[in-house]
């Protein structure tokens, strides 16, 4: 039986995940503290690894609770309370970017890179091991981890993850210890997989190459109505009403159940 393996959270949207051995859902559907603040500019658009490579050179080390972060970019190391320092937290990165920060919070539901399936996004150790193997530049499943910044890693085969979907107009229900989750579809990619997650270097030819092996390995569990077209992977979900407030621990077994209309 599939197991969870591990938990992430990204405080700060765009930022360094937080391990997490015990995860509750919020109000909104997605995991507390995951994505609870962002980088916004003046235009109040995200300023993310999309927009900018820039993000990659900050290293930033939650505490247990999330609130607690220290920031390093190699030229100076500064530590926050982001409950009572927000201000002064978004003043030092204010300074390493050419646009003008503004970190905002929202506890409800966070800033989810998907605003549809907002729940917490799902992939395999397996897939993890395999996707990695890819690309000779990727020293090992953790670093493809944090290119990719899933949510809950299952300790699966590779690409188990393609069973959590199923048609377009279809989605699947999954329990992951008692609290219930549905999948909706794979994830679609962006140009950050492809930095160094230190240091923002791009791999050349990395979207083709991805591409090339995911048509070649597509399990046949996966339903290619879902591929318009292959820079896909991981799974998006959304979290029922009844799922949200409730909590759920790594190490709790992930069983698949009923494929149902939308």
């Amino acid at each position: 039986m599939p197991r969870l393996e591990a938990i992430y959270v990204y405080p700060i949207k765009s930022l360094d995940g937080l391990e997490l051995e015990t995860a509750q859902i919020d109000p909104g559907g997605s995991l507390a503290r995951d994505r609870q603040y962002a980088m916004i500019d003046s235009d109040g658009e995200y300023v993310n690894g999309k927009r900018t490579a820039a993000v990659h050179r900050i290293d930033a080390d939650f505490g247990p609770g999330g609130a607690i972060v220290t920031f390093d970019d190699a030229t100076e190391t500064a530590r926050f309370d982001l409950e009572g320092e927000r201000e002064r937290a978004q003043a030092w990165l204010d300074e390493r970017f050419e646009a003008e920060i503004e970190l905002v919070r929202d506890d409800h539901l966070g800033f989810p890179d998907d605003t549809t399936d907002t729940g917490p996004t799902v992939i395999s150790t397996g897939t993890l091991d395999v996707v990695t193997e890819w690309f000779d530049a990727i020293d090992g499943p953790g670093e493809m981890r944090r290119r990719l910044r899933p949510n809950l890693v299952v300790d699966a085969a590779p690409f188990w993850e393609d069973r959590l979907y199923a048609g377009p107009d279809e989605y699947v229900e999954f329990d992951v210890g008692d609290v219930t989750f549905e999948g909706y579809g794979p994830c679609q990619r962006c140009v950050v997989p492809s930095r160094d997650p230190d240091t923002g270097s791009p791999i050349e030819g990395f979207r083709t190459t991805f591409v090339e092996k995911r048509r070649e390995t597509l399990p046949s569990w996966a339903n290619d109505e879902q591929f318009d077209h292959y820079y896909r992977v991981m799974v998006n979900t959304r979290t029922p009403p009844e799922s949200r407030g409730e909590r759920f621990s790594a190490g709790a077994e992930v069983v698949i159940g009923d494929v149902v209309d939308r």
